[in-house]
């Protein structure tokens, strides 16, 4: 196995703020910066609503929820960071992709122990896996980053990236006739929406209470009143009241 150079210097990814790489080691920075990158590579064009700003964005609510509950805060940051690269939304081969993650974890140096960790973190944290009557339990460190992913899946950011998403999908908008499901078994899950509007009443809208952590639970319930302040001003404006 080996490690990146760790010359005493601070060698800091210039794409995530001062605020999250101060707090790290030298060693853990030039981590960083390499998985980072490796991350940017493969993101960076994404158009269906996991590009490398929603990536961005997640590591900086880990990173704030961190700070409030105990954990270990590199780990929360690199599972935050790596968690869709293995994303069946956006590779062919989840199994590949997962392999050559570990391969890079592992290359730049980061301990057995760690990418374990990190691997456990990624492959159950998804809002699928809550669907599956399987219990998948997270640690501090995974529900931590869970907490992180669901909160920029919520209020505006949210509605701006279902919409997003519902376009990259060819979704129609919005149809009275089709209501929105109450229950969904995995499988129908997987089949997607019948409309964008949709999705939010059978995904999101649940998120809030869906929260694990202290820090989450709070920061989400600004986003839920948003949400819910947009789907009343929706259907006001759909049915031409306003």
């Amino acid at each position: 196995m080996t490690t990146v150079n760790a010359s005493g210097k601070h060698h800091k990814t210039d794409k995530l703020p001062q605020k999250i790489t101060d707090q790290l080691t030298d060693t853990e920075n030039e981590q960083l910066k390499v998985l980072t990158n490796y991350v940017y590579d493969r993101l960076n064009n994404d158009p269906s609503g996991h590009d490398w700003w929603h990536i961005y964005r997640v590591v900086c609510l880990a990173n704030q929820i961190v700070s409030q509950e105990n954990g270990d805060r590199f780990i929360v940051l690199l599972a935050a960071l790596v968690h869709d690269v293995i994303d069946d939304k956006l590779v062919n081969d989840p199994k590949l992709a997962e392999k050559a993650l570990e391969a890079e974890l592992s290359r730049v140096g980061l301990s057995e122990k760690q990418v374990t960790a990190i691997m456990v973190i990624i492959t159950n944290m998804s809002y699928r896996k809550s669907l599956d009557h399987k219990n998948h339990s997270l640690s501090i460190e995974g529900q931590i980053v869970q907490d992180a992913d669901r909160l920029d899946a919520n209020g505006a950011m949210g509605i701006v990236r279902t919409m997003i998403y519902g376009g990259h999908k060819g979704h129609i908008l919005y149809d009275p006739s089709n209501p929105a499901r109450d229950t969904m078994t995995l499988e129908e899950y997987k089949h997607g929406s019948v409309t964008t509007i949709n999705h939010l009443y059978e995904k999101i809208i649940h998120l809030k209470d869906l929260m694990n952590t202290k820090t989450g639970k709070k920061l989400a319930e600004g986003r839920h009143q948003y949400l819910l302040d947009f789907l009343e001003e929706f259907h006001a404006e759909w049915d031409g009241l306003r």
